[in-house]
């Protein structure tokens, strides 16, 4: 009997050696596959993975956007004189007396400190001329006119106190401090907004409102015709300036002429707020 050779190949044909070939690829890929979809099809927490690339892209910094309109009732009496009264005191329009003239002011000064503020707070028609009420701003406190006047008579060495801000208006200035405050710091992400995002919200306030902005500036005078306005909805008044043009409307109101002080004394207002106003006042008078 012959003893098997113990060195001998299993493999004994060529067809033998193909199927052992192509099992050694099939197998591996065939166990890989089903490692593969055994693993996808468990379902795991991804609220980790989220959080972390939530901390990743989180902008470096926040912008609080704060109220930008003054304390109101807080202005100093240079704030007031600056922003209203210098349009007519700088230059005596409408008889204003010029700031810092003692000739002018003299006289005015010796009537007190109470009769100066009542004539301006609630207006005035003088023999040389008009004060509108609040130098018309209707905006302005009291008080803020009341510290306007006071500027404007101790530029000429009156000696006067300006009152000092209520409770109420320096508790609405600490808040508005404190609120403006984190608006002051920049970020780098509010540094590469374009500027024509920024703009976006200022658009959003939509059109001019001519008619309120006659009824708190404008009527001062032209709805009883101080100074020589022409008052409101007379036609026999309005129409030689009517016939000029509209364009040269807008400028006289915008830049002043003869008694009418640039934007009506009111220069907080815009150029469009002013031109809305001047249309709302032509086409009463049509």
């Amino acid at each position: 009997m012959t003893e098997p050779d113990q060195h001998s190949s299993p493999i004994k044909t060529p067809k033998q050696l193909i199927i052992v070939v192509a099992l050694a690829f099939i197998v591996p890929i065939v166990i890989i596959g089903l490692l593969s979809q055994l693993l996808t099809s468990t379902p795991h927490d991804t609220s980790g993975d989220e959080q972390r690339v939530l901390e990743r892209i989180k902008p470096v910094g926040s912008v609080v956007i704060a109220d930008a309109s003054a304390p109101r009732g807080n202005l100093t009496g240079e704030q007031v004189y600056g922003q209203v009264c210098k349009t007519c005191h700088d230059a005596g329009l409408a008889g204003a007396p010029k700031s810092g003239d003692k000739t002018q002011w003299t006289a005015r000064i010796a009537e007190g400190e109470k009769t100066l503020v009542q004539h301006a707070v609630a207006g005035f028609q003088g023999k040389a001329g008009v004060m509108p009420p609040k130098g018309g701003n209707a905006d302005l406190t009291d008080d803020e006119v009341h510290r306007a006047v006071v500027y404007l008579a101790n530029q000429v060495g009156a000696g006067w106190k300006e009152p000092a801000p209520t409770a109420a208006a320096a508790a609405t200035a600490a808040k508005s401090s404190a609120a403006a405050a984190p608006a002051a710091v920049a970020t780098s992400t509010a540094a590469a907004t374009p500027p024509a995002a920024a703009a976006a919200p200022a658009a959003a306030g939509g059109a001019a409102d001519g008619k309120g902005v006659y009824e708190k500036t404008c009527a001062v005078c032209h709805a009883t015709g101080l100074a020589g306005a022409p008052k409101f909805g007379d036609k026999a008044a309005w129409a030689a300036r009517i016939a000029t043009g509209v364009n040269t409307l807008h400028n006289a109101a915008l830049h002043g002429k003869n008694a009418m002080p640039p934007k009506g004394g009111n220069l907080a207002l815009t150029d469009t707020d002013v031109t809305a106003a001047v249309d709302y006042m032509v086409s009463a008078a049509k």
